[in-house]
């Protein structure tokens, strides 16, 4: 399930999603749009959804991988360090379902700093 995260309504990144019930969820609710948050090199955004965690959920994210957090009912695009990193890997403020990844190189996304973002099925 290919997607696209509009940025600002001007900068596109492709993504994939995976075959999981959540990530299927999440595509059949698209287009959403939302205000971007952004936590050390991470944006999260809170979409209309709401899912538990499942089978995927993990603290082990990496550069590029895109996660559901149930708490805050949001996306997760990881493109480097968050606050909570030992290394260079990404460590969500708690566990996401990993729903799916980037196509486009997530180094492009250090070169933004959006206030909204759209997703759409691609």
């Amino acid at each position: 399930m290919k997607v696209k995260f509009i940025f600002d309504e001007k900068k596109e990144v492709l993504a994939e999603f995976y075959e999981t019930a959540c990530a299927q969820g999440i595509y059949e609710i698209l287009p959403v749009e939302a205000k971007v948050n952004i936590w050390g090199e991470e944006y999260y955004f809170s979409i209309p959804f709401d899912f538990p965690l499942d089978e995927t959920a993990t603290l082990k994210v990496k550069v590029g991988d895109i996660g559901y957090w149930p708490p805050g009912k949001a996306l997760a695009i990881f493109f480097g360090k968050t606050p909570l990193s030992v290394d260079e890997n990404p460590i969500p403020a708690s566990e996401v379902n990993l729903i799916g990844k980037l196509l486009d190189p997530p180094e492009v996304l250090k070169t933004l700093s959006p206030k909204k973002v759209k997703v759409v099925r691609s």
